[in-house]
């Protein structure tokens, strides 16, 4: 079994300078409280097959991830998978669109799967993620804004 959540935000930052900001995975913990640690390998410019392996917290659960970059295309789309076999594994990435006034609206996905007894609480993380899917949002938008700031 498996389920998507998204979001939409409106960014006031220029696109090519977005899309660095967010093609740097150590940039996450500034927006997802659950990701407690972040690392890169290999060192350089993200690009496909940059893996960042996190910890994250889960219902009070600590457990490693790791993604790699499965598609890059500046300055408008990043791809990941998630290679680790927690019991709820996600896939998704990012797409910037350039707005009028030097500002970007990016959609973040990801649709989660289940494995094993992780099946059976899937739908629970999909209605958990989309429930809060707006203030994820809402946190890139402002993480990236301060990060980013003229």
């Amino acid at each position: 079994m498996s389920g998507q959540f998204e979001a939409s935000v409106e960014i006031d930052r220029p696109m090519e300078a977005v899309f660095a900001y967010l093609a740097d995975g150590r940039h996450d913990p500034e927006f997802s409280p659950r990701v407690q640690e972040i690392t890169k390998t290999p060192d350089g410019p993200t690009a496909v097959g940059t893996v960042f392996r996190s910890t994250v917290k889960d219902a009070g659960m600590k457990t490693g991830r790791e993604f790699r970059i499965t598609a890059y295309e500046p300055p408008g789309l990043i791809r990941w998978t998630e290679q680790t076999r927690n019991l709820v594994t996600a896939s998704g990435g990012y797409d910037l669109e350039a707005l009028p006034g030097d500002r970007t609206r990016v959609r973040i996905f990801n649709t989660l799967e289940g494995h094993g007894i992780g099946k059976l609480l899937v739908g629970l993380a999909v209605s958990a993620a989309r429930k809060d899917a707006p203030d994820f949002g809402r946190r890139i938008k402002a993480a990236a804004e301060s990060s980013l700031a003229s």
